[in-house]
């Protein structure tokens, strides 16, 4: 049974992924990493030299460390749309998913414990994408019309249990807009080598003090929770790309008729997809209720479902991709939350210079016209860089989501989604 059909040139590796994304190889992302990583430690020693501090927080331990919790909720939300999606259901409903999590996480996790608390997130989230399961898999609903639903529906009944179940909690922080405090999960932070990262990284050498500031940030202060959603990533492509069960899972996404053709319990598939779609979701949203903020607050996934969905569409729907994409948006969300106008100012002057990168390779390609946009836009941010000081606080504040876009319209070319994705299915077509 074959859950993929493409086309390769005659050049590339048999059996080596698909389309596009598989000319990407892990040579060539640490190259970029590289040149990103020489990249930044050139503007800094730039800035260090015009007495600017901007830089010197771009890659600083604190914001590597705040980019990392501000991308794993955006991850398992998109971890969990991949999952959908590879069984061919559209999971927009996401974002009411997190929220559903962020809610009981919070809920069980006063009364109890935290760990408690990620249980009850877990299976808020699961709940969620029963929902949808049945909705979409058994009755046919569209799916985009069913994920918008259950958003709203997820939105209305955890604002209505608010009301119910935390406003009479007033003596000990309840409120009808959020839950009493809850007790954090513990963080650990691997010891003698942060400390020595942390002292390399105040001397501000050129390329060692950035990777210290970056390593630092990802061995200080991680939550439990953090590295749990980092072993789900990797499990998630071991169960789908490494096992018969995740190879009958991506064939009901790319042709259902020929999975149950063939044995498949097509509807099972989706099912359980669906499912693990929600529970992950729902994980997302404990995350932001019991490590980012240790209560429940209204409104507090602001849009992070569906910026997870970006994130999946980025990475290919691949685990990988998906993680880089979470990491750019994490970063970006971070940026904007510790240091304001000031360094995201310095942003653009990379966005600038990477965007020229980008100029520069298009007319090798002869993509003339590409390469003139690219190349007039990143004159435009260059001169935005030269004649101001900061950013209006407007843009701050809308960071992530300006670089949601932007990531988006340069990779939509590159996509290649399961090809059942949406597509209506009933059972006993491939019999």
């Amino acid at each position: 049974m074959s859950a993929t059909v493409t086309t390769t040139k005659s050049t590339s590796t048999p059996g080596k992924g698909n389309g596009p994304a598989s000319r990407m190889s892990l040579g060539k992302v640490l190259l970029i990493v590289a040149g990103a990583l020489v990249a930044l430690s050139v503007l800094r020693a730039f800035a260090d030299a015009a007495q600017q501090a901007d830089f010197d927080r771009v890659t600083s331990s604190g914001q590597i460390a705040a980019a990392l919790s501000m991308a794993v909720p955006i991850g398992l939300a998109g971890l969990g749309g991949l999952w959908s999606e590879r069984a061919g259901v559209v999971n927009i409903g996401l974002e009411g998913m997190m929220i559903l999590g962020t809610f009981f996480g919070a809920w069980a996790g006063y009364q109890t414990n935290p760990w408690m608390g990620v249980l009850a997130g877990v299976l808020g989230g699961a709940v969620g994408g029963l929902v949808h399961a049945v909705a979409t898999v058994t009755f046919g609903v569209d799916h985009i019309i069913s994920g918008v639903a259950m958003n709203i529906l997820a939105l209305g009944a955890t604002t209505y249990l608010a009301k119910r179940w935390f406003e009479p909690l007033s003596d000990i922080g309840g409120s009808p807009k959020n839950s009493p405090q809850v007790d954090p999960i513990q963080t650990f932070t691997v010891p003698g080598l942060s400390d020595w990262l942390a002292d390399l990284e105040n001397h501000h050498w050129f390329l060692v003090s950035d990777i210290a500031g970056i390593l630092g940030g990802l061995v200080t202060d991680i939550s439990a929770l953090t590295v749990v959603s980092i072993l789900l990533v990797v499990g998630s492509f071991f169960a789908l790309w490494r096992t018969s069960f995740g190879l009958r899972l991506r064939s009901c996404g790319e042709n259902p008729t020929a999975a149950e053709s063939l044995g498949v319990n097509v509807y099972l598939y989706k099912y359980a997809a669906v499912v693990i779609s929600g529970a992950l979701a729902g994980l997302g949203g404990v995350f932001l209720a019991l490590v980012r903020s240790h209560i429940y607050n209204e409104g507090q996934t602001g849009g992070r479902g569906y910026i997870g969905l970006a994130a999946m569409l980025f990475g290919n729907w691949r685990p990988g991709g998906l993680a880089m994409g979470a990491g750019l948006f994490g970063y970006s969300d971070a940026l904007q939350l510790r240091n304001g106008g000031a360094t995201v100012h310095a942003l653009l002057l990379l966005v600038a210079l990477g965007l020229a990168a980008l100029a520069v390779w298009r007319i090798v390609r002869k993509s003339y016209v590409a390469g003139a946009v690219s190349g007039a836009a990143a004159v435009a941010l260059l001169l935005w860089y030269a004649l101001t000081d900061t950013v209006p606080g407007g843009l701050v504040s809308a960071t992530p989501y300006i670089v949601t876009l932007l990531v988006m319209g340069l990779a939509s070319q590159r996509l290649r989604m399961p090809k059942a994705n949406n597509r209506p299915y009933r059972k006993g077509q491939g019999t």
